[in-house]
C-alpha cells in the first residue's frame, strides 16, 4: 500500500500529468482538497472508489482515512492542488506516515505560476533583465513567515517576484515593494489561472490594488511583480542558441 501525493495542477484539468491521471485512475481510495481541485480531476477514479472532498475536514480525518486503507491494502490518491512541493501542507502528513511506517511517493504538477506564464505567453526570466523567480507568499492569518523572508529582503534583488495568498495584502505589497521597483513596476494579478472563469489583471505596483478593487477578487490570486512582465524588446538574445558561444553540445563556433 502506498499513498501518492499528487500535483493536480492549477486547475484545468488537462494540465494533469498522464503518471497523476494513471495513478488516480487505480487507487480505491481518492482524497483530493475540493476547494482547489475540480472535480473532473478525481473522475477517472475507479468504479467503486472511495472519493472524499477533504476541503472540510482536518488533518486528523485524512490521516485516519489512509490509515483505514492502508490496514486493508489500499494505495490512496491524495490529490492536492498545484504541486505539491509548494504550499501543499503535505510535510506534516509525511510526517506522521514516517512515524506509522506508511509508505508514500510524490508525483509532482504544473504550479499556478508556470500556468500563468503560459496564459500570459511571456517568459518570466529575460535575460539581463530577470534571471531568478522568488516564490513566496504573505502571511495574513496563515502560517506567519520565517524573520528573513520579507519582501524587502526579496525585492532587494529586483527578480520576479510570485506572490501567494497576498490579494488582500495589496497596499502592503505596494509600502514594501515600491522602494525597490518603482510605483511603475510591472504587475500581474491571475486570478483562478488555467480555470475557465480565469482572469489577468495587468497593472503597476501604483494602480493594481483599484484595478483589483473594481474586479471584486478577493481569493485564488497569484501576485507576479517584476520588470521582466513589462513588454521589453531591447534585450539580448540568451547564450543558449548564440552561434558564437559554443557548449558541450555545440562545440563549435559558427563561422559567418
Amino acid at each position: 500500500m502506498t499513498v501518492y501525493f499528487i500535483g493536480a495542477g492549477p486547475g484545468d484539468p488537462e494540465l494533469l500529468t498522464i503518471k497523476a491521471q494513471k495513478t488516480i485512475a487505480r487507487c480505491p481510495v481518492c482524497l483530493y482538497a475540493g476547494s482547489l481541485v475540480p472535480e473532473q480531476v478525481v473522475a477517472g477514479a475507479p468504479d467503486g472508489a472511495r472519493v472524499m472532498d477533504t476541503a472540510p475536514m482536518t488533518l486528523d480525518d485524512t490521516h485516519a482515512e489512509i490509515v483505514a486503507a492502508h490496514a486493508k491494502g489500499q494505495d490512496v490518491a491524495r490529490v492536492h492542488s498545484g504541486d505539491p512541493s509548494l504550499y501543499g501542507a503535505i510535510a506534516e502528513q509525511i510526517r506522521r506516515l514516517k512515524t506509522e511506517g506508511i509508505p508514500y511517493e510524490i508525483i509532482p504538477g504544473v504550479p499556478a505560476y508556470a500556468a500563468a506564464a503560459a496564459a500570459l505567453g511571456q517568459e518570466l526570466t529575460v535575460p539581463e533583465i530577470a534571471q531568478s523567480i522568488v516564490l513566496t507568499r504573505m502571511s495574513m492569518k496563515s502560517t506567519s513567515m520565517p524573520a528573513g523572508e520579507t519582501l524587502e529582503n526579496f525585492a532587494r534583488t529586483g527578480a520576479t517576484l510570485a506572490i501567494h495568498l497576498g490579494i488582500r495584502a495589496l497596499r502592503e505589497i505596494e509600502r514594501q515593494l515600491i522602494p525597490y521597483y518603482g510605483e511603475d513596476c510591472p504587475v500581474i494579478v491571475a486570478y483562478r489561472a488555467s480555470w475557465p472563469d480565469e482572469l489577468y489583471l495587468r497593472g503597476t505596483l501604483k494602480d493594481i490594488r483599484e484595478k483589483v478593487r473594481a474586479e471584486k477578487i478577493t481569493r485564488t490570486a497569484l501576485i507576479l511583480v517584476g520588470p521582466a512582465l513589462a513588454e521589453v524588446k531591447d534585450f539580448r538574445d540568451s547564450a543558449l542558441y548564440d552561434p558564437e558561444t559554443p557548449h558541450v553540445l555545440r562545440p563549435k563556433v559558427k563561422v559567418s
